[in-house]
């Protein structure tokens, strides 16, 4: 059969590593494709800049429209990361009749309808499976393994840079600044880490996992966010002395409509630092790996874990969905899960404030009588009910004639509105020190 010509837009560090698995194991990969996958053209916007010596120099051009023009290349690679340029330079392969593979997930979660509907109008496929999770085989789960199942929850730990910094501040008591520029020498964060630590790369994975599960198209931004720089390694402690982790997760829940066969309902999703019991498999997930569990109406609870990022487990996830283009399997789920369609069922998204969770909340306040009955009194005012207090000793003595204490609160199920209101009022008490630290409890 002839071969599968290819084009690689970007050669970075997946880029990279799409070409050693292309070109050390051509065996390996054409008797698993059914014919020989053949990298024709390297596209990169700076021809000067060095590359490993296993990139093919002929290949390598920075002018895009020899891949347009080149009818032997059905199937090109995008990998340069970034929207904006990666959006034209896809939409162009589309038009031009290629067939895409990307891994690019910031761009199919602000921009997945534009490139699913372009695909659909030139009948050309776009394969997507490294754009989460790196190595993990989570969308093709999602979109095939668990097909006869409605999805009713994802949680997962998504985003392995910020697992790998929580995991040495968890194990290690080092504070968020050093593990942080640890984590940039090892290549885990960018120089820039922002997107990694406030939540965003996160919540770009879950928008496009909410799409294959629920069938619904959200704007990043409608996706409640909270990253993990500012974690108190003081709160870390309090954690571990309770039998908890803190964790970086994404979360999506659907809460069918009554008698409806789950044709419909609310869903609710967030990413934030949550505390896990320490003996839950996510809790025990350790350095950059990630984890996802997924529940489906039939299967149950399923568990799919590995490296979520990196220079291998990434091309892997590329090189596959590539064999799934060379056999037709990627065409042909292309045009069945009409991804990005608009079509999606009466599914809504639930406001944040009515979704319902415990709560973790340490304040530091004042040593003296009726602290601790003022805060009582305005949980009770909003009907929620405690599980458990602990009142720790002075961290440190003090020279004035109060010290200030830790004093953390763990609460019985509430409904999150509730509970802010709540913790608006105690931070407002001239008794209470700084703002209150909190974490949702997952049990």
């Amino acid at each position: 059969m002839e071969p599968l010509g290819i084009a690689l837009i970007g050669c970075g560090t997946v880029g990279t590593g799409v070409v050693k698995l292309l070109l050390e194991h051509p065996e390996r990969l054409t008797a698993r494709a059914g014919r020989k996958l053949e990298l024709r053209k390297i596209v990169v916007r700076d021809l000067a800049k060095p590359r490993d010596p296993v990139v093919p120099a002929h290949l390598v051009t920075d002018d895009i429209q020899s891949v347009l023009d080149d009818p032997s290349i059905p199937v090109a690679v995008e990998v340069v990361g970034g929207v904006d340029w990666a959006k034209r330079t896809t939409l162009d392969l589309l038009a031009a009749g290629k067939h895409v593979v990307t891994a690019n997930k910031a761009l199919l979660a602000t921009c997945g309808a534009e490139i699913f509907d372009a695909g659909r109008r030139h009948h050309r496929a776009i394969a997507f499976e490294a754009s989460v999770c790196g190595g993990i085989p989570v969308i093709g789960a999602l979109c095939q393994g668990l097909a006869a199942n409605q999805i009713l929850s994802l949680q997962g730990i998504l985003n392995g840079t910020c697992n790998y910094i929580l995991t040495n501040m968890t194990e290690n008591g080092r504070a968020y600044a050093d593990v942080l520029r640890e984590a940039q020498q090892k290549g885990y964060a960018e120089a820039d880490p922002t997107l990694d630590v406030d939540g965003t790369d996160a919540a770009h994975k879950l928008a496009i996992l909410v799409q294959i599960a629920f069938g619904v198209a959200l704007p990043v931004a409608s996706i409640q966010r909270r990253g993990i720089a500012d974690i108190d390694l003081l709160d870390i402690r309090f954690a571990k002395e309770l039998g908890y982790t803190i964790k970086l997760l994404a979360e999506a829940w659907l809460e069918p409509h009554a008698g409806s066969d789950h044709a419909g309902g609310q869903l609710a999703l967030h990413v934030s630092p949550v505390m896990l019991r320490q003996t839950t498999p996510l809790a025990q997930v350790r350095d950059a790996y990630n984890a996802i569990f997924v529940a489906g109406d039939a299967v149950g609870s399923t568990l799919y874990y590995g490296r979520g990022a990196g220079q291998m487990p990434t091309a892997s996830a590329v090189v596959a969905d590539l064999i799934d283009m060379a056999v037709g399997r990627a065409q042909q789920t292309f045009g069945s899960l009409k991804l990005w369609s608009g079509n999606h069922r009466d599914i809504e998204q639930r406001p944040g404030s009515t979704m319902r969770s415990r709560y973790y909340l340490r304040m530091m306040v004042d040593d003296r009588p009726g602290v601790l009955a003022d805060i009582t009194r305005i949980l009770a005012n909003q009907r929620i009910s405690i599980s458990s207090v602990i009142q720790h000793e002075a961290l440190e003595p003090t020279n004035g004639e109060t010290e200030i204490v830790p004093l953390i609160i763990m609460t019985h199920t509430v409904p999150t509105g509730s509970f802010a209101a709540a913790r608006a009022e105690i931070d407002a008490l001239a008794s209470v020190h700084s703002p209150s630290e909190y974490y949702p409890v997952g049990d």
